[in-house]
């Protein structure tokens, strides 16, 4: 994820990078659909609290969420 290399940890501290990335990488293995549908759920957590302090603004947390959707299956999931 580019966005993460370019926010880095003045938007971003290292566990929401932690969360970014897991929820990432869930959905490229996502073998089932309550896998990446809990990843999809924290990242919204996570974008809704970045959002909710005033360090993200909406459309830059929706950029990330974009981003992060990007990396879901291909394929669908069973």
């Amino acid at each position: 994820l580019r966005r993460l290399e370019s926010v880095g940890a003045s938007k971003l501290h290292q566990p929401e990078q932690a969360r970014i990335r897991d929820a990432a990488d869930t959905l490229v293995l996502a073998v089932t659909l309550d896998d990446a549908r809990a990843a999809l759920e924290d990242l919204d957590a996570l974008c809704e609290r970045l959002v909710e302090t005033g360090r993200w603004t909406e459309e830059s947390a929706a950029e990330l969420a974009q981003d992060v959707l990007a990396c879901g299956p291909l394929a669908p999931v069973k």
